[in-house]
């Protein structure tokens, strides 16, 4: 789907402008022109990005047949700008993220993205709403745009949170669950693991939006852009700590776990050694007592009572000992 949104330097607003127009709009140079390429086939995008726009090839060939981290590139006239936002499936504990390319000019701003992106949706619908804050230029849209998809991690955050909450109760209450505690642990792990690495680079995006100069940018604007920075610092922050309070639920649960082994083994042992003198025992004489030379059933209740009373002794030594 291709849409547009186009705000005239004398207020007039105007959806779903035909191509035909697009060159007329972007020689508006007080003008808003947004062109959002949702969900279109590469064949389809190409050559309006290139005849229309004259991006330069390598960064349409990014922002098509490539994906990339997050990342900005100065193209002189405009910025192309890579962001990502976040998917997360808290049932499977699976997170996912989407690309939203962006090329930012004086007068204009371009949206591409491969699969549907409510932040867009909503920043769009917003502005629909609103047309009055189209007046603040394209560079304001961007703000809002790049806002809204920052927002959306602090939901994903919170989330993780509680999972690991839940699984730090869990490795105690219910330590027997060894391998469905362990599978949501590296679930959690992957996903804090991916998310850190979308987050840092976008933050050093925003930092650069915010400080660097850019023409299609107002110096005013580098306040709202800086705001957005900052939130990823907190994000970024944020899954540090999460990554740290998952790698100490791992070292518990393998503590646990390890406790567990070695009680289990210390029954195992404590029995070993209980009927190690019966076995040595039964296995001397080879409990055959018709058979013997001293034939006599006073050697047969001797060594009933040995065999008896040896584990009872040996248990009492044990109690003795501390070692039940």
């Amino acid at each position: 789907m291709i849409r547009s949104l186009y705000y005239s330097h004398n207020g007039r607003y105007t959806t779903d402008l035909p191509q035909t127009h697009w060159r007329v709009a972007l020689r508006d140079a007080r003008g808003l022109l947004w062109i959002d390429f949702g969900e279109e086939p590469s064949e389809t995008v190409e050559p309006l990005l290139r005849d229309f726009f004259g991006f330069h090839p390598l960064a349409i060939d990014d922002a098509l047949r490539e994906a990339h981290v997050p990342k900005i590139d100065n193209w002189g006239e405009y910025v192309y700008i890579v962001q990502h936002i976040v998917v997360f499936d808290p049932q499977a504990i699976e997170l996912t993220t989407r690309e939203v390319d962006i090329f930012l000019g004086k007068n204009y701003l371009v949206t591409h993205h491969r699969q549907p992106i409510e932040a867009v949706n909503r920043v769009w619908a917003s502005y629909q709403n609103d047309q009055q804050r189209l007046e603040r230029g394209p560079d304001h849209v961007l703000y809002n745009l790049l806002d809204l998809m920052t927002a959306e991690y602090m939901p994903v955050v919170d989330v993780l949170d509680d999972a690991i909450d839940r699984l730090e109760d869990e490795i105690f209450i219910r330590p027997s669950q060894n391998q469905t505690i362990l599978n949501t642990i590296f679930s959690i792990k992957r996903a804090i693991l991916h998310m850190r690495r979308i987050i840092v680079p976008q933050r050093e995006v925003l930092n650069r939006l915010a400080r660097d100069e850019y023409t299609m940018i107002d110096a005013a604007d580098r306040v709202y852009f800086r705001d957005v920075y900052d939130h990823l610092v907190r994000l970024a922050d944020i899954n540090e700590s999460l990554r740290d309070l998952i790698g100490g639920a791992l070292d518990t649960y393998l503590s646990v776990t390890s406790n567990r082994i070695n009680e289990v083994m210390k029954v195992l042992t404590i029995i070993s050694a209980l009927f190690m003198p019966i076995s040595f025992l039964s296995g001397f004489f080879g409990m055959n007592f018709t058979r013997l030379p001293f034939d006599s059933p006073i050697l047969l209740g001797a060594t009933l009572s040995v065999m008896i009373l040896t584990p009872i002794v040996m248990i009492l030594w044990f109690r003795h000992r501390g070692w039940l």
